[in-house]
């Protein structure tokens, strides 16, 4: 007959191969919860707009808020796990280009692509109401810069966390197969309050991000291709109609 201590999550969650895995599971949901509530727009908006305004431009410093909360507790919080609890190398969880020439490959491939979707959906009906999330940045070309870079940590603050941190760090306890799918249902997870177009597109985006993740064993072209994703469609939105 089994022990009672084969039903309590803690007891046996750090016997051998357990402990790991349920770090990144208790730590992935902690994090992205914290950045949810208390790193994105809303949160800065109603407690911190008052006290904290860079540039004199609120708009500007919400969206950087948004941005480096994201970087921080999705990215380099969870790179410091792998440091120093799991004493592991980043490179083993995507952090390196990889193979090379798929991973160039594969971005040279798909980034059209991306860049095509973004034109697209910035034609679509009330786009420009949510993006871009930086409201400030369609004002100059380098408050638009300015956005872009500041962007690009957002980006991979999310990719690490989910095809990094999520993904390669449960390839061994789970599989790879389940190791995928956990990270597909998290980061679409997070995007439910958007629109429904964009979480259910978030559910390929996830399936072919990951795919190259493991194919390349590197998370450098899912990030280009979110990140030109992204910025076009900001690009066509604010800036196209003036400096195409």
């Amino acid at each position: 007959m089994n022990s009672s201590d084969d039903f309590l999550p803690f007891p046996a969650c750090y016997r051998g191969e357990q402990r790991k895995p349920t770090i990144i599971l208790l730590s992935s949901l902690l994090l992205s919860l914290v950045w949810w509530y208390f790193g994105r727009f809303p949160f800065y908006e109603n407690h911190l707009a008052t006290r904290f305004v860079l540039f004199h431009d609120p708009a500007a410093t919400a969206a950087l808020y948004t941005f480096l909360s994201c970087f921080f507790l999705l990215g380099i919080v969870p790179a410091l796990i792998v440091k120093f609890v799991f004493r592991e190398r980043l490179a083993d969880y995507g952090v390196q280009l990889g193979n090379r020439w798929r991973t160039v490959g594969s971005f040279l491939v798909f980034a059209p692509l991306f860049l095509l979707l973004a034109y697209v959906g910035s034609r679509q009906a009330g786009v420009s109401a949510i993006y871009p999330l930086n409201k400030s940045a369609g004002s100059s070309a380098l408050l638009f810069a300015f956005h872009a870079c500041t962007y690009l940590l957002f980006f991979a603050g999310m990719e690490f966390h989910y095809r990094g941190f999520v993904q390669f760090g449960l390839r061994k306890s789970f599989g790879e197969t389940s190791a995928f799918w956990i990270q597909v249902v998290m980061s679409v997870l997070i995007l439910t309050s958007k629109p429904a177009n964009e979480a259910f597109g978030a559910i390929w985006c996830g399936i072919l991000w990951g795919i190259l993740a493991f194919r390349n064993r590197s998370l450098v072209s899912g990030l280009l291709q979110r990140f030109v994703l992204g910025i076009a469609l900001d690009y066509f939105v604010c800036l196209g109609p003036r400096l195409m």
